[in-house]
């Protein structure tokens, strides 16, 4: 089913600019060392879904806790909602896996905070999926809403996060998916990067979900690449989130020994706000201002940088990948790079360039055109792509 597209509201207008925290719903909380498979369900509660608050949706929700896995594959649990059309609909229905934008490193910004109250940004998007009949999981990464920080930008944990909320989902008897139901998988920007890495990581790590396809957007693809554009750009605080999330995930890094006291004092506000506001205390500061040695220099941090570096193998199912020529965050080259080491390795890539618009323009103005591709990968069209 097609519809028209109808996130053009000025929420949506703020689709990767930020969220607003909210007060989390009471859930049931998991209290032992994971155990089981990734996607396992670990605790459970009733939750809801408002693309603005109070506003109906016809939907249920849940917000789960799930069993997933570090970048380094150590068991952790991760949260996520779960939001299932109350259309009458019987029998198997397509499930998206959906990893939102940036929405900063405090707890309180972590969706299923937000979902519930309708003050998540990226919600009005969402609703779209909801109105075709698909239900859809959105997790909140690792440390978003869990003990820990976020490890943000950390490609491979956010990938293992994606592909198993899918697999809670539909592990979830409340939800009423099929185990052996389509899953499509979506994400721009920090989503595009966690549902590129999903969609390479599918194939050996969850090679049972019947994954249809991926559509993603402006995705930072090279991390090293990316900080070197946004250094003493407005999108600067974005490289000190990615920083602090890079160190989270790796102590090793010892990133506070890097940073002099402008910086340790940055990146401590940054780790208690939301990107709204952690943008505009971050934004214009230079990585040479705010340490004494830049740590991106390093034959250490490098590595680590290297390991979230998305093109190294080519993702099973085929890909919907679109991204802005005035992408003001993420450069285009960036995109256009990760499209040619896929198509390279024989990936099926439909590229798709976005003429006008940035990158926060560039998640609306592309949206109807990804799910659209997405329907017809579950109504078993074949994928045209043009490598």
């Amino acid at each position: 089913m097609r519809i028209r597209s109808t996130a053009l509201a000025a929420v949506a207008a703020l689709a990767l600019a930020g969220a607003i925290p909210a007060t989390a719903t009471a859930t049931a909380q998991p209290t032992a060392e994971p155990t089981g498979r990734p996607g396992d369900v670990v605790a459970v509660a009733p939750s809801a879904f408002h693309p603005l608050p109070d506003q109906p949706t016809n939907t249920r929700a849940w917000k789960v806790h799930y069993r997933s896995s570090t970048a380094d594959g150590t068991p952790n649990v991760v949260s996520g909602t779960v939001i299932v059309p109350q259309d009458g609909r019987s029998g198997p229905r397509p499930l998206i896996t959906y990893a939102v934008g940036t929405v900063g490193l405090d707890d309180s910004c972590a969706p299923s905070n937000n979902l519930p109250k309708g003050t998540s940004a990226e919600a009005n998007l969402i609703q779209q999926l909801t109105q075709r009949g698909w239900a859809v999981v959105v997790t909140d990464y690792e440390g978003l809403g869990t003990p820990g920080l976020h490890t943000y930008t950390v490609g491979r944990s956010a990938g293992h996060a994606v592909l198993d909320a899918a697999r809670a989902a539909q592990r979830l008897p409340e939800a009423g998916l099929s185990a052996s139901g389509p899953v499509g998988i979506m994400g721009y920007s920090q989503g595009g990067q966690a549902s590129s890495w999903a969609a390479e990581l599918q194939g050996s790590y969850a090679p049972e979900l019947q994954v249809k396809g991926t559509a993603t957007g402006g995705v930072p693809a090279d991390l090293l690449k990316v900080a070197a554009a946004n250094d003493g750009s407005y999108g600067s605080g974005l490289v000190f989130m990615a920083a602090a999330g890079q160190d989270a995930a790796f102590p090793e890094l010892e990133l506070d020994s890097y940073l002099n006291p402008a910086g340790r004092t940055l990146v401590d506000q940054l780790k208690t706000t939301c990107v709204a506001a952690g943008a505009v205390t971050g934004s214009f500061k230079r990585i040479a201002d705010m340490t004494t040695t830049n740590p991106l220099s390093r034959p250490d941090w490098q590595a680590r940088l290297n390991q979230s570096k998305l093109g190294g193998s080519a993702p099973a199912a085929p890909v919907y990948q679109y991204h802005a020529l005035g992408d003001e965050l993420i450069p285009y080259a960036v995109g256009k790079q990760l499209r040619a080491d896929w198509c390279a390795k024989g990936a099926d890539v439909d590229w798709n360039t976005i003429w006008v618009g940035g990158h926060v323009t560039g998640a609306i103005s592309q949206f109807l055109g990804a799910g659209n591709w997405l329907a017809d990968r579950f109504a078993g069209r074949p994928a045209a792509g043009n490598c």
